[in-house]
């Protein structure tokens, strides 16, 4: 591996090496490979949160490029969702201002 050692003692990997690694981690056992590698267990969890979306293959995707229309897509469904949201806030408000006067010795409850 092309690990780096800093001057701070703390080791530099690629990208490519971290995927490795967690490969490895998966066939090999996760403690055998982090004693291994030297590899405190928090940094694995964190590479594999990281890495999850990669999927089976692995393939890395590039810096600063993304799906436009994936972007549209997901900012519709968002913007979809938070109505969907503030519609639900107002009917539950709605319904505790009708039980309120309907009931009004209930007003503490509510």
């Amino acid at each position: 591996m092309g690990m780096i050692q800093t001057e701070k003692g703390t080791k530099k990997f690629t990208e490519k090496e971290k995927l490795s690694i967690l490969k490895e981690a998966e066939k090999e056992g996760v403690k055998k490979t982090l004693g291994k590698y030297n590899l405190y267990p928090a940094t694995y969890y964190y590479w594999k949160k990281k890495y999850s979306s990669l999927g089976s293959d692995g393939n890395l995707p590039s810096k600063g490029t993304y799906d436009a229309s994936a972007v549209r897509k997901l900012e519709k469904e968002n913007a979809a969702l938070k109505q969907l949201l503030a519609e639900k806030e107002l009917e539950s408000k709605l319904k505790d201002e009708m039980l309120k006067k309907k009931y009004p010795h209930l007003r503490k409850l509510l």
